[in-house]
């Protein structure tokens, strides 16, 4: 078992943790002594790699002569938007970078900074790259913490060296930084009062978002469980059950009419029901995943039988919902429980050995720091978590805004999916601490070493078909790691992968611009494909992956039947209210 560190049992346990929990505070929840072990195991065997050395130093003088020849050939003088300013400015750098692309920044001095700072980027790369002996983790962390530097040391971020924001200056005579100090000024109060943002009033659950019919028709301390009412006159007898995951709001996949999933399923002919997770508090600090499990996943799947009268049920999860759901498909599958009929996996991880970015924080001593924290309030508050994201995506998520609304002076654009990411939730300290060791960091659950009532569960023993999707660019759950399920089950497994990252590569409703995707499904009885022989096969299709999964979840259902009621009062499920529900609301 786990050894439980977030309720410690001594008083020396507890000072421990008190103390712990004071350093996380002041340092954004990341653990200071995993920093300094990792900067230290990168320096030292740096110290002792003189090959290493003279290939950065034979770098550093080849950019240094590529940024003398292209300064010499691209030498001028003037300010953008004057006429003595060179309008040549064709001849192409050395290094070419999309964030750069605007045509200003070819002119000189500007040229010189971007090429500047991408050639001292790109030393950097290689001083964080391949350095024999040095453990890969710990130069995964160095290199991460050197792009956060760079990040923030960028020419875009400048006002003095970015010629887009100057020429702005120059033409508003001003206007845009006084509209950026305003805009700043705004998040400010928003952040110390803690108001929302005045954009989301476009964007309320259960009026804009979250608006599809349907009943609460199950709820305890956990969850609740909504069914939802049929758009059909006939349904397929086979119901769906939705697990998302409870690190989310369930309302991505109900988020504005033309894009909700649940909505399309239910004109698909299906009935619906969907898992909304409750946002823990204190009095959740001890539930666990097994409480996730017991209270979550089989007591929905109960209703669903009592009120549908079906045995069989198609079961989907997204992201950590599909970790969880194929936890319980292995379980039952393990105690010979037929009760589902298909599993539909959304970017959902059954291998953390690749686990992605998020791997950089997660190690014994970043877990100990959250443990620590995490037993002074009793759960991960959704700040924190919001903060690891950040990081990994710090260019695009802190200083491209930062640039468009406080140097530029232009105003932030809100949709649904930005809205629904505003709605953080928290998690149970418990349960977050089992799910990061036994997951993430022990990898438990390919290692069929994961238990269930004190039984592990082994995913051989899954032999339901499987739709699994992967999406290109997810930093969450990368999709070759998501792909790794090809080699954990053997049954037949349709494995889509589509374009866009981990949320909107999933929320791709058809019609829906510039969206591709590939598919292809492996039989039981064929040989094993890699990912990237599998990339090379799978022929691309233009358009949206649902109308795919919607044709397979057809071929294994029944002809359409009669819709069943709305919940079932005489087996103990009432209609308790109107999605979506209470718990969607909960702060």
């Amino acid at each position: 078992m786990v050894k439980s560190t977030y309720n410690p049992q001594t008083a020396m346990d507890q000072l421990d943790q008190r103390f712990q929990a004071s350093i996380a505070r002041s340092t954004l929840s990341m653990s200071p002594v995993q920093g300094l072990l990792s900067y230290i195991d990168w320096s030292r065997h740096l110290a002792i790699s003189p090959g290493k050395q003279l290939e950065l130093i034979n770098l550093a003088i080849g950019q240094g002569l590529a940024l003398a020849q292209y300064a010499q050939r691209t030498q001028t003088v003037g300010i953008p938007g004057t006429p003595s300013h060179n309008t040549n400015l064709n001849i192409e750098p050395p290094i070419i970078d999309k964030r750069f692309s605007h045509p200003q920044w070819k002119a000189w001095p500007f040229n010189m900074l971007q090429l500047s700072y991408l050639m001292t980027e790109q030393w950097w790369k290689e001083a964080t790259s391949d350095i024999r002996g040095v453990t890969p983790h710990h130069l995964d962390i160095v290199r991460m913490s050197t792009q956060q530097i760079m990040d923030a040391l960028s020419p875009k971020n400048f006002m003095a060296s970015n010629p887009e924001v100057l020429q702005k200056t120059l033409e508003e005579q001003g206007a845009n930084l006084l509209r950026g100090a305003m805009n700043a000024w705004q998040q400010a109060i928003q952040q110390f009062t803690g108001r929302p943002d005045p954009k989301l009033e476009n964007f309320k659950v259960g009026q804009q978002l979250a608006t599809t019919p349907g009943k609460v028709v199950l709820r305890n301390q956990l969850m609740e469980l909504i069914q939802y009412t049929p758009t059909t006159d006939k349904v397929h007898p086979e119901p769906i059950l939705i697990i998302p995951a409870w690190i989310m709001k369930y309302y991505i996949l109900d988020l504005s009419r033309h894009n909700s999933m649940i909505r399309h399923l239910l004109d698909q002919g299906y009935t619906v029901f969907c898992i909304s997770w409750k946002n823990p508090g204190v009095e959740e600090r001890n539930m666990g995943m097994d409480d996730y499990l017991s209270m979550g996943f089989f007591a929905a799947l109960d209703a669903i039988n009592q009120i549908t009268g079906q045995h069989k049920v198609h079961a989907a999860g997204y992201c950590l919902g599909g970790t969880l759901l194929s936890i319980a498909a292995a379980a039952m599958g393990r105690d010979k429980d037929d009760r589902l009929l298909s599993l539909t996996m959304l970017a959902a991880q059954t291998d953390f050995s690749e686990p992605g970015e998020l791997s950089l924080f997660i190690d014994n001593s970043q877990l100990a720091i959250l443990e620590a924290e995490m037993a002074d309030i009793g759960y991960l508050t959704g700040d924190q978590m919001a903060g690891a994201f950040l990081l990994l995506r710090s260019d695009l998520l802190i200083w491209s805004r930062y640039i468009k609304e406080f140097l530029m002076g232009e105003e932030s654009t809100m949709n649904d999916l930005m809205a629904w990411n505003t709605d953080s939730t928290r998690m149970p300290a418990k349960m977050h601490s089992q799910y990061l060791r036994r997951l993430f960091l022990d990898d438990d659950l390919s290692e069929a070493r994961y238990p269930v009532n004190g039984r592990p569960v082994s995913l051989t023993d899954i032999h339901l078909p499987i739709f699994c999707l992967g999406t290109e660019t997810d930093h969450i759950a990368p999709w070759r790691s998501v792909y790794k399920i090809h080699h954990l089950c053997s049954t037949d497994i349709t494995f889509a992968l589509t374009n866009k990252g981990h949320n909107a590569g999933v929320v791709s409703e058809p019609g829906h611009k510039n969206r591709h995707f590939r598919v292809l499904t492996r039989t039981k009885d064929q040989t094993y494909l890699g990912p990237d022989e599998w990339y090379e096969t799978a022929p691309l299709q233009e358009g949206s992956w649902w109308n795919c999964w919607f044709d397979w979840l057809k071929e294994r259902s029944t002809e359409p039947v009669p819709p069943p009621p709305v919940g079932n009062a005489e087996k103990g499920y009432p209609s308790l209210c109107d999605a979506p529900g209470v718990y969607v609301f909960e702060k």
